[in-house]
């Protein structure tokens, strides 16, 4: 079976797409001048769009790992979390402190989905 991948860089693809699977990179913000809440819309929305452009979306999210840079950040990555994820479809998810590449990096997040 041949892999597809998105957005293909010198050291990692932003998508791979295998047997109606999708696998996201770890997502982190650009913006990095913005609060956890902030940085974690962010990320989302560019889990929304590589989500769509491989043909599948939130409501097909097979498992979720969070990184979050401080653990004190988590209600306020929750709170964003929350209001994202479609009620009935929370997928398996798991949430760890640790520290990112970068200091200014508060969140990254990795998704494996379901294409629809």
């Amino acid at each position: 079976m041949t892999v597809q991948r998105l957005h293909v860089g010198k050291r990692l693809s932003e998508a791979a797409i295998h047997n109606g699977t999708v696998y996201l990179a770890g997502q982190i913000a650009e913006d990095t001048t913005q609060n956890i809440e902030g940085q974690t819309r962010e990320v989302l929305g560019h889990i929304d769009r590589l989500l769509a452009e491989a043909g599948s979306s939130k409501e097909n999210i097979l498992s979720c790992q969070i990184y979050i840079a401080d653990v004190k950040d988590f209600e306020g990555m929750n709170s964003v979390w929350d209001s994202w994820v479609p009620a009935g479809n929370t997928p398996p998810r798991a949430t760890v402190e640790a520290k990112l590449a970068r200091p200014e990096l508060l969140v990254e997040i990795i998704i494996v989905a379901a294409q629809k």
